[in-house]
C-alpha cells in the first residue's frame, strides 16, 4: 500500500478514539509472510518468491525489480536503501547502494558552468546507479532464489504492461525534458508529434531495451552455474556483467553522448556497501536507521529530544503536540542541513554528539511551548563527543538553502500544488517479513521522471547529484567530489522491542519522509494504534 502525507501543510485535529475508528481499510495480518510496496503488480511479484519458497528477501528483491521496470516514481539507474533484520544473527544490518558523483564532477566543474548546485535533472546530474547492485548483493548475500527467479516478473513488464494513468500522466507532464535526450523520447514518447506523446493511461508500455538488458544479468547468472558457480557467485557474475562488462559499456557510452561525466571506471570501482546501521532507544524501543549519507538520522535525533517531554499528555494532534512535533524535526533537520555527510570522506560527521541524549537535552531547551522559532540554526554537537567545533564562523553564518518552488511568489495554492508535485515525483516503499524471521524495509528511489535513458539499455540514470552542494558554507560535509556519496533524503526504518522485530516502516516524500514517519511511530507507541490507523491517522 502506498501512504501519502503532507505533513504540516494541512492539518486535522481528531480525538484518538475518532481517529482509529475511521481507517479506510482493515489492519492485515499474515500467517507466512508480507509483501508490501506501492503497486499492486510490484506486491504481486513478491507474493510470486514467497510461492516459490523464497524468503522476505528474495521477495523485496522482486518488488523492487518490478516497481523500478514500471517507473513507480524511480527507475533501474537510481539506488536503493534497505535495512535487514537477519534472525540468524539476530542483528539488523544496512544496506548502502547508493551511487556516487563521478569522475570530474567537482565544486569548480559546476562553478566554471555558472551553477551554485548540481542541476536538478539531466546528465549533469548523475551518479553511478545503485539499484542493480544492491538488488543482487542483498540476493546474494541474504536470499534463497536465483536471480532468473526473481527477475521474471520484472522482465515481462519490461516486455510490456498496462500503464499505469499517475505515470503516464508524469511522462507526459514531463516531455519537454525528455524530448531533449534521444534514448529517453524514443522509450517514453511513443506518440512523437501528436497531441499527447505519452502513453495513455491502461496503453501497453513496452521498454525492451531494459527487457534486453534485464535478460543478460539472467544470461550471466545462468552461464556462470553452467560452469560450475555456486549460487552466490554466479548472482555476482550478472553484477559483474552490469558494472564491468558489456552493460556498463553501453551505460557510458549513451550517457556521455549526452553530456553526462560518468566513466567506465567509475562503474568498475563502485561497490555496494554493507553497514552498522544507527540507533538510539525511545522508551524502550531500539530504532534503527541508516548512517548519515541518509537524513534518518535526524529521526532518531527527534526521538531523543521528545522523549523528555511527556507527549501523551499533549494530547494526539493537539496545538501543543503539533507544535513541540513541528520545533523539534526544525531542530534536527537544521543539524541534518550541515552536519550529514558521506563518512567515507572527511570531514568526519560529528555523529556520536549528534545522537548522545545530552545533546538532545541542550537542543530540547531552545522549543518555546508559545512561540515558534522560525531561525533555528544547527546546534554545536562537538563538546558532547569530547570535541571543539571547527566550523563555529560557519554557523554563525549559516541559512537554509532558499525555497525553490513557487510558494515564494504565487500562494498557498501553487505551493501545495507544487509539493504534491515533488512528493509524488521520487521514491516508494518496500517491507516484506517472513516466518523464519527477515524482515526487510527499503525505501529505493532515483531516476525518477524525468531521466535521462543511458544509450540503449532502457536504464534511467539517477538525478541524485542534485542533492551536493558545491559550497562548504552550506555544508562542509556534502561538498561534491568525485567518488562520493550525496546526503539523501531516503530512510527506511527498523524498530526492535524486546530484541525481537517490532516495525518495519517507511515512506515517499522526501525531506517529509521523516516527518511521517515520527508521527507514525508515535502513533503507535504513544497513542497505542494499529499499524493501519496509524498510517492513516492525519498527520
Amino acid at each position: 500500500m502506498a501512504v501519502r502525507r503532507c505533513l504540516l501543510l494541512a492539518l486535522l485535529v481528531l480525538p484518538t478514539t475518532l481517529a482509529a475508528q475511521r481507517t479506510q481499510k482493515p489492519a492485515l495480518h499474515g500467517r507466512h509472510w508480507v509483501a508490501i510496496t506501492g503497486k499492486p503488480l510490484g506486491a504481486e511479484a513478491g507474493a510470486m518468491m514467497f510461492q516459490k519458497g523464497g524468503n522476505a528477501v528474495d521477495a523485496t528483491c522482486a518488488m523492487l525489480a518490478a516497481v523500478t521496470t514500471m517507473w513507480d516514481v524511480l527507475s533501474w539507474g537510481g539506488e536503493t536503501q534497505a535495512l535487514i533484520y537477519n534472525p540468524r544473527t539476530k542483528k539488523v544490518i544496512a544496506i548502502n547502494a547508493l551511487g556516487v558523483a563521478p569522475t570530474g564532477a567537482t565544486a569548480e566543474f559546476y562553478h566554471s558552468k555558472g551553477m551554485r548546485f548540481p542541476p536538478e535533472y539531466g546528465p549533469l546530474s548523475a551518479i553511478t546507479p545503485g539499484t542493480p547492485g544492491g538488488l543482487m548483493v542483498m540476493l546474494a548475500e541474504y536470499g534463497k532464489l536465483s536471480l532468473r527467479e526473481v527477475l521474471e516478473p520484472a522482465i515481462r513488464m519490461a516486455d510490456g504492461y498496462p500503464i499505469e494513468e499517475e505515470t503516464a500522466n508524469s511522462i507526459e507532464r514531463n516531455k519537454g525534458w525528455l524530448k531533449q535526450w534521444r534514448y529517453s523520447r524514443a522509450v517514453m514518447l511513443p506518440h512523437a508529434g501528436e497531441a499527447r506523446e505519452a502513453p495513455e493511461a491502461g496503453e501497453i508500455f513496452r521498454q525492451p531495451e531494459l527487457a534486453a538488458t534485464l535478460r543478460k544479468l539472467v544470461e550471466a547468472e545462468q552461464d556462470a552455474l553452467r560452469r560450475g558457480k555456486n549460487r552466490h557467485d554466479a548472482i555476482m557474475a550478472a553484477y559483474d556483467r552490469f558494472y564491468r562488462g558489456d552493460i556498463a559499456q553501453e551505460f557510458v557510452r549513451g550517457l556521455q553522448e549526452e553530456g553526462g561525466l560518468i566513466t567506465l571506471g567509475d562503474l568498475a570501482s563502485w561497490r555496494v556497501k554493507i553497514e552498522e546501521p544507527l540507533m538510539t532507544t525511545y522508551r524502550g524501543i531500539d530504532v534503527y536507521k541508516l548512517p548519515q549519507w541518509s537524513q534518518g538520522p535526524a529521526m532518531l535525533q527527534a526521538l531523543n529530544i521528545l522523549e523528555g517531554f511527556d507527549l501523551k499528555a499533549m494530547g494526539y494532534n493537539s496545538t501543543r503536540y503539533i507544535h513541540t512535533l513541528y520545533q523539534t524535526m526544525n531542530l534536527a533537520f537544521a543539524d541534518r542541513d550541515f552536519y550529514y555527510g558521506d563518512p567515507a570522506f572527511p570531514p568526519d560527521e560529528p555523529m556520536r554528539g549528534l545522537l548522545s541524549k545530552e545533546y538532545a537535552r541542550e537542543r530540547a531547551k531552545l522549543i518555546n511551548p508559545d512561540h515558534n522559532d522560525t531561525d533555528i540554526k544547527p546546534g554545536d554537537p562537538y563538546p558532547f563527543q569530547g570535541g571543539t567545533n571547527p566550523y563555529l564562523p560557519l554557523l554563525r553564518q549559516w541559512s537554509p538553502r532558499p525555497v525553490t518552488t513557487s510558494e515564494n511568489d504565487a500562494g498557498n495554492a501553487a505551493a501545495l500544488a507544487a509539493f504534491d508535485e515533488a512528493f509524488r515525483r521520487g521514491t516508494t516503499s518496500i517491507e516484506a517479513a517472513d516466518t523464519s524471521g527477515w524482515v526487510v524495509s527499503v525505501t529505493p528511489s532515483g531516476g525518477w521522471i524525468p531521466a535521462v535513458l543511458a544509450g540503449h539499455t532502457g536504464i534511467g540514470v539517477s538525478q541524485r547529484g542534485q542533492q551536493f552542494v558545491t559550497d562548504s558554507t552550506d555544508n562542509p560535509f556534502n561538498v561534491i567530489a568525485p567518488g562520493k556519496r550525496p546526503r539523501v533524503t531516503l530512510t527506511p526504518s527498523l524498530a526492535m522491542k524486546d530484541g525481537k522485530p517490532f516495525l518495519a516502516f517507511a515512506v515517499q516524500g522526501g525531506d517529509t519522509q521523516d516527518q511521517n514517519l515520527l508521527q507514525c511511530f508515535l502513533n503507535v507507541v504513544e497513542f497505542g494504534m494499529n499499524v493501519q490507523q496509524a498510517v492513516e491517522a492525519a498527520n
